[in-house]
């Protein structure tokens, strides 16, 4: 009983988003923001839902970069871990959806503190002469830890790419 082409297909293109997944969790660890626009499409949309702040639009990678830097400079370790993936690729291999669990440890440089940060990426990869990069970003946060201990509701709106793999 043979794998047929199309599941190895697959398989394939799965482990490449996982390693662009890696690849921006590593980025982001290294605080190399230049590297961004290896990971994104120059148009990519990413959208942020801030512990505090109103929502915002971040497009492309650099400005994702300087977004990103500014938020965490206060911080002098950062550490940002994937905690589960669930990803569907459309049956063209071109497109795929993605729910990500992430947690980020940090401690706060000028009051020593330390906390961790939870929350939910839904993502939407494109593939582009062979090679996967994030095309659509959305980011909430799911909970806090520390002298901020908080819970939000978990993000909705975005089942339908994920459980039916449209």
């Amino acid at each position: 009983m043979g794998i047929d082409e199309k599941t190895i297909e697959e398989t394939v293109n799965y482990i490449a988003i996982k390693r662009l997944l890696a690849a921006y969790g590593d980025t982001v660890n290294r605080r190399a923001w230049g590297e961004l626009k290896n990971l994104f499409l120059p148009d990519a949309k990413i959208e942020v839902t801030p512990l505090y702040d109103p929502p915002l639009v971040v497009d492309g990678p650099e400005a994702l970069g300087r977004f990103i830097g500014g938020a965490i400079e206060r911080f002098d370790f950062f550490q940002f871990v994937f905690l589960n993936s669930v990803i569907r690729i459309q049956p063209d291999q071109r497109v795929a959806y993605a729910r990500n669990s992430i947690s980020e440890y940090r401690r706060e440089r000028a009051t020593e503190e330390w906390a961790q940060t939870y929350g939910i990426y839904h993502d939407t990869y494109q593939k582009v002469d062979g090679r996967w990069w994030f095309a659509h970003r959305n980011f909430s946060p799911t909970g806090t830890s520390g002298s901020d201990n908080r819970v939000f509701d978990f993000p909705s709106g975005f089942e339908n790419h994920i459980t039916r793999g449209e």
